[in-house]
């Protein structure tokens, strides 16, 4: 459930139908399918390579809980507090590829930090971090294929209200994240 709403494909509904309103409707499927599937490719990558990243790179988990908290946190507080530009910057000009779709709206900073988190945390539960890697981008995917129907049945401001209502959620997850790897960091000294 963390990694879902780390994700946030309801938030994600707008950036999506923005960034593909100038596509075919024909080829709009077709590029959320691809962009999904790079997300879960990337985010797969990091389920199964996350503790020897860490190892790799010398880095703690409470490090890691610490800078991804703060991302995360960062996140939400453009969620809540956002206009009407894009949370990432600049829209780009034709159809999207990678960015700003699959990295980082879908596999961001913080969801990347959480499958690590999770992986590297209970490494012999590594096939059901995949199974909830594989149902969170489901969902996703669900989600943003019917997200130009979901943004006219609720509309701007109920998109606007349900993102904000998420910022929410997700600063208290941020909260969480960096207290957890504060905890931690202080027990090692």
């Amino acid at each position: 459930m963390i990694l879902l709403l780390v994700m946030d494909p309801v938030g994600n509904v707008p950036l999506f139908v923005s960034v593909l309103r100038d596509i075919e409707p024909a080829r709009r499927n077709r590029i959320i399918m691809r962009e999904c599937a790079i997300a879960f490719v990337v985010l797969l990558l990091f389920v199964i390579s996350g503790r020897f990243l860490l190892d790799l790179l010398g880095l703690s988990e409470s490090s890691l809980n610490i800078a991804g908290g703060v991302i995360l946190f960062l996140i939400a507080l453009r969620m809540i507090f956002r206009g009407n530009e894009p949370i990432f910057g600049d829209q780009i000009q034709g159809e999207p590829f990678i960015v700003p779709l699959a990295i980082p709206s879908i596999a961001g900073p913080s969801a990347i930090a959480t499958v690590i988190l999770l992986a590297s945390g209970a490494p012999q539960r590594l096939p059901e971090w995949i199974v909830a890697l594989t149902a969170a981008i489901a969902v996703t995917l669900a989600l943003l294929l019917f997200a130009e129907k979901i943004s006219k049945l609720v509309g701007e401001r109920g998109l606007l209200a349900f993102e904000r209502l998420m910022g929410l959620i997700l600063t208290t997850v941020a909260v969480e994240m960096l207290l957890r790897g504060i905890e931690a960091f202080v027990r090692q000294l």
